[in-house]
């Protein structure tokens, strides 16, 4: 497969990228500084150069012509204010669902986050953060030509993955390594059974490989 990631030097691209390639899969990752280049061709990634916040449509596109599946694993960051949280976390997702739309690629992939929701309350930047994330799922969800499955982790960790995993439709608060987001991911990707669902995800008891055949029916 040839998947296209959106952030793709985000810490949870990274370790998907490192999965990917080692399986086989032809990995391209989007970034918006070139010096982050060479830890994409560590991770086994094809560095693409793009800042989504002032690309159009049709350039985002013709990077993801031929592509299998897309990920959408950008954000702002913790240290970035209200205003892009628009621009990142809500623009650059909608303006790479419009582009896989346009480029024909229906498998797409969301790394949301637990709580996101377009009418969340509160006047802080984690709040923005979450209505930003809300309403760009809401969007993606309205999208007939995506086969989209939308992932809201947990609290994150740097800890090391276990391959144990809660992942259902609401799992309730908790934490999860990025290492088993990665993991969750990169069995998503192979599991368009999962079209059409918004999971959540923590820790749990569950191998990565049957939560997701779980969730998907099988």
């Amino acid at each position: 497969m040839r998947i296209v990631i959106a952030g793709g030097h985000g810490q949870i691209a990274l370790r998907l990228e490192r999965l990917l390639s080692a399986r086989g899969d032809e990995v391209a990752g989007i970034i918006r500084k070139r010096e982050q280049g060479d830890d994409l061709r560590a991770a086994g990634a094809e560095p693409v150069l793009l800042d989504l916040e002032s690309v159009s449509v049709e350039e985002v596109a013709a990077h993801l012509q031929g592509a299998d599946a897309a990920v959408f694993a950008a954000g702002a960051g913790p240290g970035s204010g209200t205003e892009r949280k628009q621009t990142v976390d809500r623009g650059a997702a909608v303006l790479f669902a419009d582009a896989a739309v346009r480029a024909g690629v229906r498998r797409f992939l969301v790394v949301s986050s637990m709580g996101a929701d377009p009418a969340h309350q509160g006047e802080d930047v984690f709040d923005a953060y979450l209505r930003a994330k809300g309403e760009a799922d809401a969007y993606i969800t309205r999208q007939e030509a995506l086969d989209w499955t939308i992932l809201r982790p947990g609290s994150l960790t740097d800890d090391a993955g276990t391959g144990l995993v809660r992942l259902e439709a609401n799992t309730g608060r908790g934490a999860i390594p990025r290492d088993d987001v990665a993991a969750v991911l990169a069995e998503l990707v192979d599991t368009p059974a999962t079209t059409g669902l918004t999971l959540e995800l923590i820790s749990g008891s569950t191998p990565v490989s049957v939560a997701v055949k779980s969730v998907a029916g099988n």
